[in-house]
Parts: C-alpha cells; structure tokens; sequence
C-alpha cells in the first residue's frame, strides 16, 4: 500500500509519498522545514501546538484544512501548524481513532458499540451513526489538549535555541 498525503504551504504543493521516502529521509525534511520557519517563538509554537492537536483529531480529511484555520483565526504559524499535523500520521492513526473513541465515551457518558478498524475517515464515521462521530471528534479534542501543550513549549524552546544559535 502507498501512503500519500498532499499537504498545501505557502511555497507550493508539499507531496510526501512516507512509502519511497522512508522515515529518514521523511524526518530530515521535516527538521529542515522546522528549522526554516521564520517569525518569534510564540507564533511558531502556537502554529505547531495547533497542528499537533488536529493531528490527534479523528478529522483525517480535513486535518490540513483545519490547522490552517485555527492558526490563522489564533494567529499562529500556519506553516509550523502544517508541520504539526504530521503527529497525526497513517502509522499513529489508528491508535488516536481508538483512544478518541473510548475517551469520547467517557466524556460524553454513552454506551456506543465498539469501534471498529473499517472506519478511516470522518465521512465514515458520519455513515455509521453520528454518536459515534460526536464521541470520537470530543475524545480527539480531549486527548490533543495535553500533547497541543506539550509541543507548544517544546517548540518554543527549540525555536529559541535555533535563533539564538543563528545570531552567533
């Protein structure tokens, strides 16, 4: 199977096939993006925190179009929320569909059958049945606050440290 995500950025169309690339070559680009990211580290880091936590949404067709929203509406780096989004990959995927799932329940306080793996996208989920639906996109959300958080001040950090080495 070829894993392809087409993903839009200000300088283009950035087409990532993670089949012919590999991880290594798929991280390189990515620390070379992150590490090209112009602006202060609160806007970068607000960009990311907000790609990471659509990333762990159950929202897969719309992760790239949400993140530029947000970011845009909380006036963060749109970019830096493109590249966040990436936490939301096909190979984490499925975990976050589950773990949304189950904490959507808890959250919401129903008794939905179990989830199964057929359903990959958020179209899917509506067909069968819109509980289930309400139930994954709010446990996405809840369980995205913590990593959002976490990649904010992350990314702060790194930023920091990449201008400060870029002024000596």
């Amino acid at each position: 199977m070829l894993l392809v995500s087409v993903e839009y950025s200000a300088d283009g169309v950035f087409l990532t096939t993670m089949a012919r690339m590999g991880c290594k070559i798929f991280f390189t680009t990515f620390i070379e993006r992150f590490k090209n990211l112009q602006g202060d580290p609160h806007y970068i880091a607000l960009g990311m925190a907000i790609g990471v936590l659509i990333g762990v949404t159950p929202t897969f067709p719309f992760h790239t179009t949400l993140a530029l929203a947000l970011a845009t509406l909380l006036r963060g780096s749109r970019r830096a929320a493109l590249l966040g989004v990436w936490f939301g990959n096909p190979v984490t995927m499925p975990v976050f569909y589950i773990a949304s799932y189950k904490a959507g329940i808890l959250l919401l306080g129903k008794s939905l059958p179990p989830l199964s793996m057929q359903q990959q996208s958020l179209p899917e989920l509506l067909h069968i049945g819109l509980d289930v639906a309400c139930a994954m996109v709010a446990g996405g959300f809840a369980l995205g606050i913590l990593p959002g958080f976490a990649a904010y001040f992350i990314t702060r950090r790194m930023v920091s440290a990449v201008h400060a080495y870029k002024k000596q």
